[in-house]
């Protein structure tokens, strides 16, 4: 038998390296494949594939592009007598104005502009013959902090003006970040010549060595809010190198897209006068900008609401040459009338009762209803007894007169925040003792009662409590703080009332098996506001559908244009009442975002709002264009923005830090993805709190908002997998009815009513594993809850009257 080595040992060397092989061996041992290119390789590999000449053309058409794309969208501007770039300049300290910062730019620009004519507030153009191009400048105040968001919204340029001596307080603090959540055009930053510092130490600016770290401080400050600033112009000092950089930087530059602006419509008015004052006919003049406007949409004035147009005409500017107005005569043009496709000012339904299903009686109650035919006279009712009829009873707080009682208005809703009042109730021994039975019937206490007309004003404007009710309010206001924590530590848990039957407590709510998948029909029980709103079929595609329109509208003017739009049915207190401080803006709506419907907006708490925030608290909410005064109901926001099987989601008691909600309300519809914000009013109306940030999600009518309450009781006796159950109910009856909803413990396990123990409410119970005796059994309901409301946010007049304030 012959010996050999295992395979495993040979010695195997590398096979030949065929890259230095000559084309004809390669090709030999190729065998006839050719190289297939992959068909899912993308353009990039194809490119890259290319010869050296193709790459070299392809960068040069892409370079070709981004200057064609940068060229149309600075076009507009092009012309000292085109449309102007919009320059909003805002102090953020008090030291400092707008009126002195404009002065500075225009004498660094030009030393025959007359800069006395500056106005304080308002709007001043520029015209810049050397860039060929004109400014705008629109001149705000400090503390006027709607007017700046307004005019925020159609800027192209916002300057920030900061001060070298005082820092930036709390409300240049809630300015930015309300400007930050809203969306910021192209920012300028500079320090603006402080009018105190010029009468206490004028050589203050010759000193580099001082000046360069609070500049350096300043960036560092504005970077937190606009990291893309790059520098902090110094306009105190005395060369004027800065405040020609500055206006180069406003000429030449490109102004960055807001997102939300996109495919909308905007005008500044230059003025603003009455056409027909007793028929409410409005003239307002100026440059339209973004989107084309149409004179069959409606335009919306922030503070005052959505009107229609009745036409739009020209306004050209006289020509200019070499700094001189050519006279000429232009006559003003009809551009655009309204046709039959204009929109209507009607934003909701008028349901139709009758159209309800409808049940007819049967016989049993025919017959039941069959009475005999008076006698006689007696078809008439006689008069009733004197203290027979019936009164007008109301609930009102203890302290509370009868004529402040005739304002407070009984809403249904009120009864979803008396779920979470019950612990709290049975602790205090009821509200027997803080509410009182008012007749409303009596009469009112007579002019002349011989009271003077101080001791009347004290009896109906303002009632003093005792200090036993003083301190139970103020012990209330006090706990706020607490219920959020209570809400943390024991979500939606409440106590079941001993003196009402449960299943007359709790008859609107009702068990699901799966809060994710079990079905809730949407359209099942609506309250009769949902009738009066408007449902989208496809909302996105609708969306998609209207900006097509948009784009092929006919009866609209180019953006670019100075126009003169008449617009109608405007109050005839409006010149009177706005503030002439602040500008004149007019936005151009889409269609049907006249129509009120269900929004939604996806919003996160501010991380500096320290205050508790509850759903329906009174908010302001900023969105788009618009300002509502709303009540919010707060929601969970799925995961990706989904509705899951059943678009049902959990409400929400409160707003929670770090967490992302959905706040729902009833307001005219809009589109596209706007930023929106909360505002806390507080009292001072140009300094309210930021409560939080978000965008808009959707608008959705079929959203249900399930609100849940857990009923919990105490494992009495535990043998293995069954538990006698106690304090969950105090009655059979109410075990019997609440016996076919799941059970669930906190340590996760789940069961079932099994019978009714005793007569106060005790019940067996068996579950899916071992009970512990330290457990808590639980029982979930949910209720629908419905949205509120909205109103138009008009701001008061900066100078209020005193007297009215005080009633």
């Amino acid at each position: 038998m012959s010996h050999h080595h295992r395979p495993t040992l040979k010695q195997q060397n590398k096979p030949f390296k065929s890259k230095h092989a000559t084309k004809s061996a390669t090709k030999n041992l190729a065998k006839g494949r050719v190289a297939r290119h992959s068909q899912k390789s993308t353009i990039l590999n194809s490119l890259t594939a290319q010869s050296r000449v193709n790459r070299r053309n392809t960068a040069k058409q892409m370079q070709l592009r981004k200057r064609q794309a940068l060229v149309a969208s600075t076009r507009i501007f092009n012309g000292v007598d085109a449309a102007p770039r919009v320059v909003a300049v805002i102090p953020l300290c008090p030291d400092v104005y707008a009126q002195d910062v404009v002065r500075v730019l225009s004498s660094s620009f030009d030393t025959d502009i007359n800069v006395e004519d500056c106005p304080e507030s308002g709007l001043w153009h520029l015209k810049a013959e050397r860039f060929k191009t004109s400014l705008q400048f629109t001149l705000l105040l400090y503390r006027n902090l709607f007017a700046t968001l307004d005019a925020c919204k159609v800027a192209d340029y916002i300057v920030f003006v900061l001060s070298a001596t005082q820092e930036v307080d709390e409300w240049g603090d809630l300015l930015l970040r309300c400007l930050q959540a809203q969306g910021l055009p192209e920012v300028v930053t500079l320090v603006g010549p402080s009018r105190a510092q010029q009468n206490i130490q004028p050589k203050i600016s010759q000193d580099r060595k001082l000046r360069t770290p609070i500049l350096k401080s300043l960036l560092s400050f504005i970077r937190y809010f606009v990291p893309s600033q790059a520098r902090v112009y110094d306009l105190e000092e005395a060369s004027a190198s800065d405040g020609i950089n500055v206006i180069r930087a406003l000429c030449e530059g490109k102004p960055s897209d807001v997102q939300w602006r996109q495919g909308r419509t905007w005008l500044l008015g230059e003025t603003v006068e009455w056409e027909d004052q007793a028929t409410g006919l409005l003239k307002v003049t100026g440059v339209i900008r973004g989107l084309s406007l149409s004179v069959n949409r409606l335009v919306h004035i922030p503070n005052y609401g959505d009107f229609q147009q009745l036409k739009i005409v020209s306004a050209p500017r006289p020509a200019s040459r070499k700094g001189t107005l050519v006279s000429m005569d232009l006559e003003a043009a009809t551009l655009a009338v309204p046709t039959s496709d204009a929109d209507s000012l009607i934003s909701l339904n008028d349901p139709d009762t009758m159209a309800n299903e409808q049940t007819w009686p049967t016989d049993e109650e025919m017959r039941d209803d069959v009475r005999p035919a008076p006698k006689g006279d007696e078809t008439e009712l006689p008069d009733a007894h004197l203290g027979t009829t019936p009164k007008t009873v109301k609930r009102v707080p203890k302290g509370t007169s009868q004529y402040q009682a005739a304002w407070i208005v009984e809403d249904e809703n009120d009864e979803d925040d008396e779920d979470y009042g019950l612990a709290d109730d049975v602790e205090d021994g009821g509200q027997d003792e803080e509410m009182q039975d008012l007749d409303m019937d009596a009469p009112l206490i007579p002019q002349g009662d011989g009271m003077e007309e101080s001791d009347r004003k004290s009896v109906v404007a303002f009632k003093d409590l005792d200090e036993e009710e003083e301190g139970k309010q103020l012990a209330t206001w006090r706990n706020r703080g607490c219920e959020v924590e209570n809400e943390m530590a024991f979500p939606d848990e409440v106590d079941t009332p001993q003196d009402i039957p449960a299943r007359e407590r709790f008859q609107r709510y009702r068990g699901l098996h799966s809060f994710r998948t079990s079905p809730w029909d949407p359209y099942e029980n609506l309250p009769r506001d949902y009738g009066k709103i408007f449902q989208f079929e496809d909302f996105r595609r609708t969306e998609r559908a209207i900006h097509r329109r948009a784009e092929d509208e006919s009866e609209s003017v180019a953006p670019g244009m100075r126009v003169t739009v008449y617009v109608k049915d405007v109050p005839q207190t409006i010149l009177k009442e706005r503030d002439h401080a602040a500008p004149f803006v007019m936005f151009g709506l889409l269609q049907h975002e006249h129509k009120v419907s269900v929004l939604n907006f996806t919003v996160q708490r501010n991380t500096e709002f320290s205050e508790p925030v509850k759903s329906k608290d009174p908010m302001i909410l900023c969105a788009g264009p618009r300002r509502f005064r709303i009540n919010p109901v707060f929601s969970q926001h799925t995961r990706g923005g989904g509705k899951g099987a059943n678009n049902v989601h959990k409400f929400e008691r409160f707003l929670l830090p770090g967490v992302t909600c959905v706040a729902t309300t009833y307001a005219p519809v809009v589109f596209g993805k706007p930023p929106c914000m909360l505002l806390k009013e507080t009292a001072d109306p140009n300094a309210p709190q930021l409560v939080a940030m978000g965008t808009f999600l959707n608008a959705d009518t079929t959203r249900i908002i399930a609100k849940r309450i857990v009923l919990s009781g105490h494992p009495f006796k535990v043998h293995k997998k069954t538990a006698t159950v106690r304090y969950m109910f105090f009655n059979p009856d109410d075990v019997a009815y609440f016996a076919p909803i799941q059970l669930h413990t906190k340590h996760g396990r789940a069961g079932h009513i099994r019978e009714s123990l005793g007569t106060h409410g005790y019940f067996k119970a068996h579950f899916d594993g071992p009970v512990n005796q330290m457990d808590t059994i639980c029982m979930s309901l949910y209720k629908r809850v419905y949205p509120k409301w909205s109103g138009l946010h008009k701001q008061l007049p900066s100078a209020a009257n005193p007297e009215a304030m005080e009633e």
